[in-house]
């Protein structure tokens, strides 16, 4: 507080934040309050930080309060940065009271304030509370004071004093020296190791062999698949069990994961930290925004919710042909930039595909009994509603053939998920072990061209083998790179150093829809 000209005035300076990508900037709240009459917000609010008004208001009053009467500016810095959402409501209605002489602005030193008010004062939960605490931390800040709901999620960020407030009497009393209460803790020792029971074990899928192996090996190098076959063959079911199977996360992926999920506004509150991988199943209707993200206000879409797991596309040939090549970039990229006019983001997109097709529109081709009713034409502009560049990029290209009643009706016990999990987890820890020289690298899949050069060496004959299948199967280039990596994964599941002849003949024989290999 300063005077002027024998005129009282407050000015008032605290802490937000604005949620940008997956991160997180600061935002400075700034109050200065005058004689005359007028309320002010700058600072390039949306319609929804300008509403907050009337939730403020009504809320200091619930509370025996009011906004000061007197001329009251607000500006939110930064001023070229777009404040969105009813974050703000908790900051704004803060720094209101602090100006108020309501709570003493010295309270206010080392805090960040993030939180939606309700008409009767009551804090609700907001989105992005995980990177919003981070920011926090790397600021230097000591406290977050936020809604109940979101302290879990932001209690696993260490060095950070987090209070969940219920209602904005609670933070009054707390920033008056009223209420001591205890910061929110999480404990983490529940992470390591932590998996969620598979909806289907794959000890309940009958036979099938031929196709779990080549599951295993998708999920031991984090290699793209796709699943073609008749309709009841499996596909869906076998799909559904590959999470039971997956390596569990770092602690780093982990939070990673659930900044991505907490901007989308997935994270259920009492969850303090994903712990499983990802399992993304959306339907074909989808569309192109949904599925890569973006929208008025941006946020994450299907590819970047699959980040460090699995995104599932069912009946692949459904999806609209957009939707499916612009996949081809974050396939290669493991990420997705998203520029409008107002704002360019960039969201992380290091998912495993996973996709099942059926091989022609009624379902039969290729049918061991039953006889497709499809022409030739019809058979070719089905599989070809799947673009070549976009196949080229899936590494595991499998056909699914159906089960006989010998094979349905058997009863003897199939491999459970845990045990094809424990190998999965062995082979991943080679790859670690293999790139801890090279930064952001963690499975085969992940390899550039270069590092293909470095680390799938393979025997002279394997090389003679690739060199035939390469030429007449007329594979691209991208595909030859594929197999490599797929060899080298098939190679770690058995402790072998070099890439040996059968491990190159079996990611060959991986590569079943490259045009002219396979129905024609």
């Amino acid at each position: 507080m300063y005077i002027c000209r024998k005129i009282i005035i407050m000015y008032v300076k605290l802490i937000s934040a604005a949620i940008q990508g997956i991160g997180a900037i600061p935002v400075y709240v700034e109050v200065h309050v005058s004689r005359g009459i007028r309320f002010s917000l700058v600072g390039l609010p949306d319609n929804a930080v300008r509403e907050s008004h009337e939730r403020i208001s009504s809320a200091l009053q619930y509370c025996g309060m009011d906004i000061p009467r007197k001329q009251v500016v607000i500006n939110m810095a930064p001023g070229d940065l777009r404040k969105e959402g009813s974050g703000y409501d908790l900051p704004l209605s803060v720094g209101l009271m602090a100006a108020g002489e309501y709570v003493p602005a010295e309270s206010l030193k080392d805090c960040l304030f993030i939180g939606e008010l309700s008409l009767d004062a009551c804090l609700q939960e907001v989105r992005g509370v995980l990177p919003i605490a981070l920011t926090a931390r790397e600021m230097g800040l000591k406290r977050l004071i936020l809604p109940h709901k979101n302290a879990a999620e932001a209690s696993v960020v260490e060095g950070l004093e987090v209070y969940g407030m219920k209602h904005l009497s609670e933070v009054v009393a707390f920033l008056k020296g009223e209420s001591r209460p205890e910061p929110y803790c999480s404990r983490l020792d529940f992470f390591d190791g932590a998996q969620v029971v598979p909806e289907v074990d794959f000890a309940e899928i009958k036979g099938q062999e031929r196709a779990k192996r080549a599951i295993e090996v998708a999920c031991a190098g984090g290699h793209n698949l796709v699943m073609i076959g008749p309709p009841g063959s499996g596909k869906t079911m076998m799909a559904k069990a590959i999470p039971g199977i997956l390596p569990p996360m770092s602690l780093d992926e982990a939070l990673e994961t659930t900044k991505i999920h907490s901007v989308a506004g997935k994270i259920d509150a009492r969850c303090s930290l994903l712990t499983s991988r990802p399992f993304r199943s959306p339907h074909h209707s989808i569309s192109s925004v949904a599925m890569i993200g973006g929208g008025s206000n941006p946020q994450p879409g299907e590819i970047s919710l699959a980040h460090n797991g699995v995104l599932f596309l069912d009946e692949l040939p459904e999806f609209q042909r957009s939707v499916l090549e612009v996949l081809r970039q974050p396939l290669e990229d493991r990420s997705i930039s998203i520029a409008r006019s107002r704002y360019a983001v960039r969201y992380p997109a290091g998912f495993m595909l996973v996709a099942s097709m059926n091989p022609c529109p009624c379902g039969y081709f290729n049918h061991p009994t039953k006889e497709c009713v499809c022409t030739a034409s019809q058979v070719h502009k089905y599989i070809h509603r799947i673009s070549g560049p976009l196949m080229d990029r899936i590494d595991i290209q499998m056909e699914i053939v159906p089960l006989e009643y010998e094979q349905l009706s058997s009863v003897r016990e199939q491999e459970s998920s845990q045990s094809i999990r424990e190998r999965v987890i062995k082979a991943r820890r080679l790859q670690n072990d293999r790139f801890k020289p090279d930064k952001g690298l963690f499975c085969n899949a992940q390899m550039s061209l270069k590092q293909v050069q470095r680390y799938a060496q393979a025997e002279p004959d394997a090389y003679v083998l690739l060199r035939n299948a390469m030429e007449k199967l007329d594979l691209s280039a991208r595909a030859y790179s594929r197999i490599l990596k797929v060899a080298r994964t098939i190679a770690d599941l058995d402790a072998s150093e070099r890439l040996r002849t059968r491990d190159i003949a079996e990611a060959i024989q991986y590569r079943s829809l490259d045009r002219g290999a396979w129905g024609f």
